[in-house]
Parts: structure tokens; C-alpha cells; sequence
């Protein structure tokens, strides 16, 4: 049984203390494995309309292409069909904000009506997720709580800008107001990510009448660690009416079963690869919904003992990080090194097309991390604020490599140097000559 086939939910939603009426509308479709929840915003019922609206177009623009989630569901592997469940669950969204905004205006009252989104799609070992807003979804994974969704808010923007402190932006009137709505304007620009699901793994959907009052994700472990999932769920309800209830409250609880051996040996995998990538220089200092988006485009590659990696003189795209086993390194006939777990090459063709200086083979079974080009550029152009760190972090990385080419050069400049002892080593040459001086040679031809 796969994991989309295995999954557990729980939801429940509440108008709060406040609200006269509940504009918060959520989906959930378990033989699609979809989960919706949208936040309407607008007067007179406008924001219900919208979030209504924005959920029963998702759900049926994606039951349109079941044939296609499902048959990703069974290849689990085929990156090429993983791209068409993230494109297709955003042209979803896309349809959902083009009908939410023509409903506005046509009718007056309506102008302006928009809602948050947060999609949720399991198709066999992988999660879909599309965001607009300030909705929510988390994951708890091995007992660690992570947001993997960002916030489209303007007190987010300031964080991220850094032009005031936090002290500061609290004392700004609008902080709390949204930057991305689906339905305000025609088209909205959606934040899409892949991850791969394990075994256990629990996803939480959460509009911001709920989150709102959760300072630290540490605040959500009693209900993800509750064995009853009803009583979780209604407990974030209660959690944060007691708080306040001054909006509407909104939560889905999604729990994936156990899977088989195949799962545990996956989880193993993804394990592994998080660790190596996150010791790498380039991706040290990311966060960790910023490396989710870096796993996201590493695809690991494994490799016959003699087999080629890439060979010297061809035009490469791609940087290799070695997850397992031994790799050579060739220039002309010259064994320039051996890279190990944990060790890189090739990052040069992230960010130019230039012919590889050398020939790399596995010199034993060995699988290597692969990152292209292509989905290195996507990710600069998608996420300016990760953009700025791997390209800071990439200097440092071509500033290392520059240092140690200088000091290659110092130490080569001082063997150049060196005292000529020729007359030491051969005292009964003519004037100290070396017997294999070059005219000597010659000669001897």
C-alpha cells in the first residue's frame, strides 16, 4: 500500500469569539489526497464566496487530470511527471484566482474579494504543495516541528528586508495585512514546492485565526503527538479560542501510515542527503524550509564501479556532490584526486557553460547528488531571499578555491627559487653540470 493510500485526516473549523460568520472554507478529497484550506477576505460575505469559490475550482480542475496524479502516483520516479503535478496543481490555483476575480467584477459588492491558499496533493511518495497568504501548513518529521510555507505578509517582507527590527515593525499599523491574495487581480504568483513524504510524517493546515497565536511551533507537539486525531484537531480549535478567537479558526490534521521497506530504505536515503547537503559550504546556512526547496531539485544518480561521470572536455551542467562510495578525478592521463562522501565538484557549472577540465569515474559503486543548472537558475529567479545566500555563499566557495590556486602559485614560485645543488649531487660534472641538461640529451639522440 503506498502512502497516498494510507493517510489519515482530521479536520474541524470554528467561527471563533469574534466573527459573526466563518469565511474560512476548507477541502478535503481522500481518494485524491488533496487538502485545502483558504481564508476568504472581503465585506459582506465577499471573503466566503471567495474561499468557497477558490476550493470547489482547485478540487475540480484537479479530479479533471486524476488520471495523471495517479500514474505519478505509481512511477514515484519520473521528474519530468513530478513537474506536471506541481504545474498542474498551480494552473489550478491560477483558474481558481481568474473565476474569483470575474465574479468580483460583475458584482459591486464583491469588489476586491479575495482569499489565502494552502494545497496540499499526496501522490505516492511525494507531497505537492501550492501557497498564497498567510495560511499555513506545517510538517512534523523525526520529532522536529518546521513551517514550510512562508507567510505573504508585509511584516514578513520587512523581516526579510531588514530595514527595521522587529520592536519596529510592531509598531507598524499594517503589518499583518497580506501581499498575495488568489482572486484580488486576475493572475496571482503562487509559491510551489515538491517533498518527498515518509512514513510518519504529519502535515497541518492551518489559517491564520489558529496560527496567529502559536508563538513557537514547540506549542503544536501535544497534538501532533496525540494518538486521537479528532481530539487534536478540535484541541487547536479550542487552543486558540481560549487565546482570543478574534478570527476565524481552521485546521487539517494529515497523518501518513507506515509504509514498507522500500519507505524505510527511502527514508534512510533522504536522511543521508539532507546531512550531506547541509554540510556542504553552499548550503550550510540555510533554513530549512530553504533546504526542503534545495532537495527539491537534487536528484541522486548512482554509478558502476569504471562507469563515467562526466568526462573532460564535454559541456556539464551540473554540480555532483558523492552521497556514497569513491569517485576519480582525471586530467590527461593524471590522477588528480579522489572525492569522497561529503565532497563536491563541478559547481562551476551551475553558473557558466564552459567544457569540464577533467574526467571524473566511480571508482567504486558510488551514488552522487546531482543539481542542474536549470533548477539552480529557477530557484535564484523564485526565491530572492535563498538567491541572495547561495550566491553569497557561492563567492565564498570561488573565494576559497582562489586562495588555495595562490597559494599553488607561492609554493610553485618558490620551488623555482630553490638553490641549484647540481654541483653537489654530480661534483665531477663539467662546471657542475647536471648529466641530463638538455644539450646532453640531445646528444645522446
Amino acid at each position: 500500500m503506498g502512502l497516498s493510500e494510507n493517510i489519515r485526516f482530521y479536520a474541524a473549523t470554528d467561527v471563533g469569539r469574534m466573527r459573526d460568520h466563518n469565511e474560512d472554507n476548507y477541502l478535503v478529497d481522500k481518494k485524491l489526497a488533496l487538502f485545502v484550506v483558504a481564508d476568504g477576505m472581503g465585506g459582506h460575505a465577499a471573503g466566503e464566496v471567495a474561499s468557497a469559490l477558490a476550493v470547489r475550482i482547485i478540487h475540480e480542475e484537479l479530479k479533471k487530470e486524476r488520471d495523471l496524479i495517479e500514474n505519478q502516483a505509481r512511477s514515484n520516479v519520473r521528474r519530468a511527471a513530478m513537474k506536471e503535478v506541481l504545474s498542474l496543481l498551480e494552473h489550478a490555483v491560477q483558474r481558481a484566482c481568474a473565476r474569483i476575480h470575474e465574479e468580483a467584477k460583475a458584482d459591486t459588492t464583491k469588489r476586491g474579494m479575495g482569499t489565502t491558499l494552502s494545497a496540499l496533493l499526496i501522490a505516492g511518495s511525494h507531497g505537492y504543495i501550492a501557497h498564497v497568504g498567510d495560511s499555513r501548513i506545517y510538517l512534523l518529521r523525526e520529532g522536529r516541528i518546521q513551517q514550510v510555507t512562508e507567510d505573504h505578509t508585509v511584516y514578513n517582507e520587512l523581516i526579510k528586508r531588514g530595514k527595521l527590527t522587529r520592536d519596529q515593525i510592531e509598531k507598524v499599523a499594517q503589518k499583518n495585512a497580506i501581499t498575495r491574495a488568489v482572486g484580488v487581480y486576475e493572475r496571482v504568483e503562487v509559491d510551489t514546492l515538491t517533498i518527498e513524504v515518509l512514513p510518519g510524517d504529519q502535515f497541518l493546515l492551518a489559517s491564520d485565526g489558529l496560527h496567529g497565536y502559536i508563538a513557537h511551533t514547540a506549542e503544536l507537539e501535544p497534538f501532533f503527538e496525540e494518538e486521537n486525531g479528532e481530539i487534536a484537531a478540535n484541541g487547536l480549535i479550542d487552543l486558540a479560542n481560549r487565546k482570543g478567537g478574534k478570527d476565524n479558526i481552521t485546521a487539517i490534521l494529515v497523518r501518513l501510515g507506515q509504509g514498507d521497506h522500500r519507505d524505510s530504505v527511502r527514508a534512510r536515503l533522504l536522511a543521508l542527503k539532507r546531512d550531506v547537503l547541509a554540510k556542504m559550504p553552499l548550503f550550510a546556512r540555510l533554513q530549512e524550509r530553504e533546504m526542503l526547496r534545495v532537495m527539491q531539485v537534487a536528484e541522486v544518480l548512482s554509478f558502476e564501479p569504471g562507469q563515467i561521470v562526466v568526462r573532460e572536455g564535454d559541456r556539464g551542467d551540473e554540480l555532483f556532490i558523492v552521497l556514497s562510495g569513491l569517485v576519480r578525478i582525471i586530467r590527461g592521463e593524471s590522477v588528480l584526486s579522489e572525492v569522497g562522501p561529503g565532497e563536491h565538484f563541478g559547481e562551476m557549472a551551475l553558473i557558466r557553460s564552459m567544457p569540464r577540465s577533467a574526467t571524473v569515474s566511480a571508482v567504486e559503486q558510488s551514488e552522487l547528488i546531482a543539481v542542474r543548472r536549470a533548477d539552480f537558475f529557477e530557484i535564484l529567479r523564485k526565491e530572492h531571499e535563498l538567491a541572495v545566500k547561495l550566491l553569497w555563499q557561492f563567492l565564498g566557495v570561488l573565494a576559497d578555491r582562489l586562495d588555495q590556486t595562490s597559494r599553488d602559485l607561492s609554493t610553485a614560485r618558490e620551488e623555482l627559487a630553490a638553490e641549484d645543488i647540481t654541483s653537489e649531487i654530480f661534483p665531477d660534472s663539467e662546471e657542475g653540470k647536471s648529466p641530463f641538461a638538455p644539450e646532453e640529451r640531445s646528444s645522446a639522440r
